[in-house]
């Protein structure tokens, strides 16, 4: 025999459901509800994209400038256009000062003091570059001149107007071993990004084209049979390397690069990318999956992969992607995270500079 339950909803159908949705109801009140969607990946670029909006103004003035700096290539939205704009000013200060410094005997090797006295120690890698470093003369203070010029090219701050004397700082340039610096053995070993850097920021400013010798030096230190020797260190320093020949020839996310001039890197990261996931930390693999899409191929499945390990990084909490130990400090995770933005939500093109010469006086 039916219950009395079952008979009242047999003949009651219109008045039972309605007692069924009041209780589904309830209980989403109760305990919130049992359906959940997940975030898609552009939800999760646009939560983390807020996160870093809201505190732009407590983030360092170095950090400001490179989140803002890529989030205006990337969307050309013209609200990262004023921290831009102060960033130009305090860049072509600084220069100024270096370039009428630099007509004084010794200025160079002052400056390369102070910044490798400065230069951090907090971890070993960082000890491993400033010794490193120290073996190089005044190099710490010219790359790091060559860095800053080739931002005030890239955002139209490198002529007379705003730079006057330029020459000579392009001429100091010219006079130092870059050649021994990029192709050495023990540079590339803990400076591989870096090295890959300097040598488009020599390019960028005429002083040099040693960007053939620089990879050819590259190859030769990290070839595809030494990867199974490397430790871990060693091989985050090779794929981050590799990274930026592709970053570094976009003129830093301002251009499409060549998939074919790539190819020896695209397809070194196809065939390692279990072990780039397992044995690298967000920022390298992230790096990796935006090198694909810099070629176009927004498609490969590699950059499926590095999206989805992402996503699974995520923390909803935190709205950011945490570091390697957990950390959600903001100012120490911006670099991974505007990466995240930029991987997660790629699009159609990329705009170039801004162009700050109107502004910058």
């Amino acid at each position: 025999m039916r219950s009395r339950a079952f008979g009242y909803e047999a003949y009651h159908p219109v008045q039972s459901r309605l007692r069924w949705v009041l209780l589904w109801l309830l209980c989403c009140l109760v305990v919130g509800c049992a359906t959940s969607y997940p975030l898609s990946q552009q939800d999760i670029a646009a939560e983390i994209r807020d996160r870093y909006d809201t505190a732009f103004d407590i983030l360092p003035a170095a950090k400001q400038r490179h989140y803002a700096q890529r989030l205006y290539r990337l969307t050309g939205d013209e609200r990262y256009l004023p921290p831009l704009q102060d960033y130009g000013r305090r860049l072509v200060a600084s220069l100024q000062k270096d370039i009428t410094g630099l007509a004084q005997p010794g200025y160079a090797a002052r400056r390369a003091a102070a910044l490798l006295e400065r230069y951090p120690e907090r971890t070993r890698k960082q000890r491993r570059r400033k010794e490193m470093l120290g073996d190089w003369g005044e190099m710490i203070f010219a790359k790091y001149l060559a860095f800053r010029l080739n931002q005030a090219r890239a955002h139209g701050l490198l002529n007379d107007q705003q730079l006057p004397g330029a020459d000579r700082a392009i001429a100091y340039l010219e006079d130092q071993p870059y050649r021994n610096f990029l192709t050495s053995p023990d540079v590339l070993e803990v400076y591989a990004a870096q090295v890959a850097n300097l040598a488009y920021d020599l390019y960028g400013l005429g002083v040099a084209d040693l960007r053939h010798e620089t990879k050819a030096a590259f190859r030769a230190h990290y070839p595809p049979e030494r990867d199974a020797a490397l430790s871990q260190a060693s091989f985050r320093n090779k794929i981050y390397g590799m990274t930026h020949f592709v970053i570094a020839a976009s003129d830093y996310y301002q251009h499409q690069v060549s998939a074919a001039d790539n190819a020896w890197i695209l397809e070194a990261f196809d065939a390692r990318i279990d072990r780039i996931l397992a044995e690298t930390k967000e920022d390298i693999y992230t790096e990796v999956g935006i090198s694909f899409q810099l070629v176009g191929l927004t498609d490969h499945p590699v950059v499926a992969h590095t999206q989805q390990a992402l996503i699974s990084a995520y923390d909803p909490e935190a709205r950011m992607i945490p570091g390697e130990f957990g950390s959600t400090d903001l100012a120490r995770g911006e670099h991974r995270n505007v990466l995240a933005i930029m991987l997660l939500d790629w699009p159609r093109r990329l705009y170039v500079g801004p162009r700050l010469e109107s502004v910058v006086q």
